[in-house]
């Protein structure tokens, strides 16, 4: 299928070394389009609409990026970036982008033929899935037998999905996976996440087909694949209950990343983790990160995300997990003003959105450690500036310690470095509270999360939260949420109880 070809590099040396590359290769091109700089592609790309576009991300300014973001986003035309930066911010920038290939300068000719190619076959893939539309019925079988409970038929078929890290591949996959040679396919149902394969159920080679499929799609396009078979032969299930388990299986790829065939012939499930840091992991953050640990950080968290094992627990409370543990780095990041950096601030919201919507767990973590590095590096220079906020510093400091019921107002002041009589009047001047009010205010917040959410006792709890007299925290209990902690615990029952009923 022949192209309209738009190379943009500032070197003329580079741009006419592309051209010739392309010109010189077996692909066949309608016509190639130079540009030197971003205006003049500007210009070319709004004039001519190329179907490959090949661009140095150099060449583009902070303040022209959201402009080329939209203009890709409304034509999308087939990407090529390059860029002289091996750098994790340019490799994020050509994942946002969805981009095909980013290729570094100096450039191999063999990898430029090969992101060539790459891009050719998808404009070839994306124009005949533009010009031929198909819904797949194969006899009485259709979508709603995967999505009704109901829908039954007399045939029993073994079933695979597909996924792509990105969803806008899913065109994409789905006319590769419509001109593949499989075998005993009986069919090929795309949803808005995920590609659904139905095979029959007497094929004896599903993963093998699968697996060949997989090299194929590696060797044309960039972004990565997971396969989920589900193998089981039991004929009293129906083809709904294995479509959501399969769906189910396929969310392991949080744990287990893309690039792979799983197999499985039973239902998974998740094991239960608390998704908050309980009081003990929060002092140890605190500490962590109050002692600019990097290296024990990093071992925290790859022990307790990069070495869990089946049974997994269910990735939404590893995802709370992790924001429970960000929490903690706000609360650092406010302590040194780095909040008022705008770069840390964008980083900041990037890592959060990897949290909740990022697809691979060991991704999240890479990601949150690099993030970590630079607030380390920040932090030591707002300390060398002496811009630290003593008031932050000294909530984080009683977070983390409220469960002593020794805790005193010298103390907090000792480790801020400030003269007590000073620090409580800062602390005042900021809270409009007193310590005590402050230090109860954090205490009764823990109090009421242990209420809810465990069937600890309240001597025990009075206890966990820095009251040696059981009596007394009751009273200071409801002196300031107005009911007693068992009158609490019960009517937040009785309120879920009520949304229950009514539900």
């Amino acid at each position: 299928m022949e192209g309209k070809w738009l190379i943009a590099d500032r070197d003329l040396n580079e741009r006419e070394g592309l051209k010739w590359l392309l010109k010189t290769s077996s692909i066949p091109v309608t016509n190639i389009l130079l540009a030197s700089n971003y205006q003049e592609f500007i210009v070319l790309f709004e004039k001519e609409t190329p179907d490959i576009v090949l661009v140095e991300l150099d060449m583009i300014s902070k303040g022209e990026w959201s402009t080329f973001r939209e203009l890709m986003q409304i034509y999308a035309p087939v990407l090529l970036l390059t860029s002289a930066e091996a750098t994790f911010e340019k490799a994020r920038l050509a994942i946002d982008m969805q981009a095909l290939d980013l290729m570094i300068k100096p450039f191999s000719t063999t990898k430029v033929k090969s992101a060539y190619q790459k891009a050719s076959r998808k404009l070839t893939i994306k124009n005949n899935a533009a010009g031929s539309r198909h819904s797949y019925y194969y006899k009485d079988i259709s979508y709603e037998a995967l999505f009704l409970s109901q829908a039954t038929f007399i045939e029993s078929y073994q079933i695979a999905a597909l996924q792509t890290e990105s969803n806008a591949t899913i065109d994409t996959l789905h006319s590769f996976l419509t001109e593949y040679p499989f075998k005993d396919v009986r069919g090929i149902f795309p949803l808005s996440d995920m590609m659904i394969l139905l095979f029959k159920d007497t094929c004896p080679n599903i993963t093998e087909q699968c697996q060949k499929a997989m090299r194929r799609w590696e060797e044309e396009f960039s972004d990565p694949l997971a396969i989920v078979i589900h193998k089981g032969h039991d004929h009293s299930m129906s083809l709904n209950q294995k479509y959501l388990q399969i769906r189910k299986m396929m969310e392991f790829t949080y744990y287990k990343g893309y690039q792979q065939v799983v197999e499985f012939e039973y239902s998974p499930d998740w094991v239960h983790t608390d998704p908050f840091l309980t009081p003990p992991e929060q002092r140890a953050w605190v500490e962590m990160l109050t002692t600019i640990d990097l290296e024990q950080i990093k071992n925290w968290l790859y022990d307790e995300f990069l070495q869990l094992k089946d049974p997994y627990p269910d990735p939404g409370l590893v995802r709370i997990r992790l924001t429970s543990i960000l929490a903690q780095v706000r609360r650092f990041m406010k302590t040194y003003n780095l909040h008022e950096d705008h770069d840390l601030e964008r980083d900041y919201r990037y890592i959060f959105n990897s949290i909740l919507y990022d697809t691979v767990l060991y991704r999240t973590v890479q990601n949150l450690i690099l993030f970590i590095q630079r607030l380390f590096l920040g932090a030591e220079t707002s300390i060398q500036n002496l811009k630290q906020d003593p008031i932050e510093r000294a909530i984080a400091y009683m977070e983390a310690n409220f469960s002593n019921s020794n805790l005193r107002l010298e103390d907090v002041a000792k480790y801020v470095d400030r003269n007590p009589s000073y620090f409580s009047h800062l602390l005042a001047s900021r809270t409009s509270s007193s310590f005590t009010d402050v230090l109860s205010g954090i205490r009764m917040k823990e109090a009421k999360r242990l209420l809810l959410e465990t069937s600890k006792q309240v001597k025990e709890i009075s206890a966990l939260v820095g009251y040696q007299n059981s009596n007394y925290f009751s009273k200071m209990f409801k002196e300031i949420i107005g009911l007693s902690p068992r009158e609490f615990r019960m009517k937040k029952v009785d309120m879920l109880n009520g949304e229950i009923g009514s539900g």
